[in-house]
């Protein structure tokens, strides 16, 4: 059986920013608030097809 698991990071390969997941609110949330990124990029995010969210369970 698979089990799809969602990234819980990802950066932006213009600007730099660094997002993690935040379970509280339900999604991305800057990493470090002292360095927010650029407000207007328009993100291009390191989750590409290399990124294979299907994972193998252990049943």
């Amino acid at each position: 059986m698979s089990v799809i698991e969602p990234p819980t990071d990802r950066s932006c390969e213009r600007c730099g920013r660094v997002e993690r997941w935040d379970d509280q609110q339900q999604t991305f949330v800057a990493a470090d608030q002292n360095e927010p990124g650029r407000p207007h990029c328009l993100h291009e995010w390191d989750i590409n097809g290399q990124y294979n969210p299907l994972q193998e369970s252990e049943s």
